[in-house]
């Protein structure tokens, strides 16, 4: 079976991209945030459903682990500037530390990093 390629990620990202701008608390979220999200979410979607498919490959698996990774780092270094982009990049970050994904010191250097730009 097929591997994870780009222009598959690509895909979905595209169609994550027509998604209607998102509210917190009234105000907006960007759409660069919301794409980035978009992607996470295809990204971790696509790993739980290559990690959980009978005879992927290692390669598969540690590239999609990969593309999931970059994805949601991604997320983590976003500078985060308007109230709503700040309340739905926390919101994201909380559902996915709930899951165990913020495991790694990146992550963590990633979002404090973020907060210094702006």
């Amino acid at each position: 079976m097929p591997g994870v390629t780009r222009r598959t990620l690509l895909a979905f990202t595209a169609v994550a991209s027509v998604v209607e701008p998102t509210f917190a608390e009234g105000e907006y979220t960007s759409r660069e945030l919301q794409v980035l999200i978009a992607t996470h979410e295809t990204a971790y979607a696509v790993l739980h459903t290559i990690v959980h498919r009978a005879g992927s490959s290692l390669h598969d698996r540690r590239r999609a682990d990969r593309i999931e990774e970059e994805a949601l780092l991604a997320v983590c270094s976003y500078p985060a500037i308007s109230r709503g982009d700040r309340r739905a990049k926390a919101e994201y970050l909380l559902a996915a530390d709930a899951r165990g994904e913020l495991d790694l010191e990146v992550h963590m250097q990633a979002i404090l990093h973020s907060m210094m730009r702006g």
